[in-house]
């Protein structure tokens, strides 16, 4: 036989009881750590993908509400040109200027709309506490309890999420007039 074909030597045939528990306990306490760190590993590329998943929802919602204070700020110009066209509405400006008002007034909705503002339809509507605020409350039979009845400033919503609120007044029904005030019954009674 010659050397090409003998068979190689074991690498730990020479190797003592003692020695093989002592590389054996080594490898278990290797491929221990190797474990936890590929958990590690994981977990941090778990992390990594949350972050960038959070990151990327932040960045959607600045871009998409990041303009509301501006947007606020220009409802508060809105209203004060409703304001004037009510009043130029009612004869007091000439046809011409009531014109231009007219246009700059649907302009000026169209810029709020590409915006993704739209107005909250309230009136006739159930009163709604996450979108109304109620100023006033009115004794009426002409509509139903807890409904609004007027509108006094428009709401307004950004995408799905309200920008303003409407303040508006709400029916309620109208008290008996033969029955007291129970309010004032319990003020007497003390």
């Amino acid at each position: 036989m010659t050397s090409e074909q003998q068979p190689a030597a074991a690498p730990h045939e020479s190797s003592t009881p003692g020695e093989a528990a002592q590389l054996e306990q080594r490898l278990e306490e290797a491929l221990r750590e190797k474990e936890q760190f590929r958990t590690i590993a994981q977990r941090a590329q778990a992390d990594l993908a949350n972050y960038k998943r959070h990151a990327s929802e932040e960045l959607e919602d600045i871009r998409k509400f990041g303009a509301s204070r501006l947007l606020l700020k220009v409802l508060g110009v809105a209203d004060d040109f409703r304001r004037a066209m009510e009043f130029a509405a009612n004869g007091q400006a000439p046809a011409a200027l009531l014109e231009g008002l007219k246009l700059v007034q649907r302009n000026l909705d169209q810029v709020l709309e590409s915006e993704g503002v739209k107005r909250i339809e309230a009136e006739g509507q159930p009163y709604d506490p996450h979108q109304h605020e109620a100023l006033f409350f009115v004794e009426t039979d002409a509509v139903e309890p807890g409904h609004v009845v007027n509108v006094v400033r428009q709401g307004y919503r950004l995408q799905d999420r309200l920008l303003r609120a409407a303040q508006v007044t709400v029916s309620r029904p109208p008290q008996p007039k033969n029955q007291p005030d129970t309010s004032e019954q319990r003020h007497e009674e003390r």
